[in-house]
């Protein structure tokens, strides 16, 4: 059953629990802007890894920081909704940081995904992921999409390309 929980705290007894139980929590972040094949692909591969998937979902004003103010197309509310009802997803969770270093220092998982075209020192909270004994994992891309190409794609199928 999957659950948005906006509250780390409640997140982090949320995933103790689960730890105490011996099962492995799986973290992985990113924009989530237009959910695409690439995506569901990824995170089937993700939750593979493990008992628990934990989305950290980047909010509104840190996505329009790193992609520019004409991004996200989807709102938080509606990507929190979407991706909680994914089949392999068991929590999201919104951090406001350009990073979510700070909600991986908070959950501690055991493995930390990232695409396979993020270098190894690139990736954000690795540090304290290896610290308490956990791995970090890169996902090769099987499905090539992303939600920039969707975007270019409809501009230019509409002529503002």
């Amino acid at each position: 059953m999957s659950a948005i929980v906006k509250d780390w705290n409640k997140l982090k007894s949320e995933i103790d629990k689960l730890k105490r139980e011996g099962k492995k929590i799986v973290f992985t972040n990113g924009c989530f802007d237009i959910l695409h094949a690439g995506h569901v692909d990824y995170l089937l591969k993700a939750k593979e890894l493990g008992d628990a998937l934990v989305v950290g979902l980047n909010s509104d004003a840190s996505i329009s920081r790193i992609k520019g103010n004409a991004r996200p197309i989807v709102p938080f509310e509606e990507r929190a909704f979407v991706m909680a009802n994914l089949k392999p997803v068991d929590f999201v969770t919104i951090f406001e940081e350009d990073t979510p270093y700070e909600l991986i220092k908070t959950i501690v998982p055991d493995y930390l995904v990232k695409g396979a075209d993020w270098a190894d020192e690139d990736i954000v909270g690795r540090d304290i992921v290896i610290a308490n004994g956990g791995e970090i994992k890169r996902i090769e891309f099987t499905v090539r999409q992303s939600t920039s190409k969707i975007i270019k794609t409809i501009l230019e199928k509409n002529g503002c390309r």
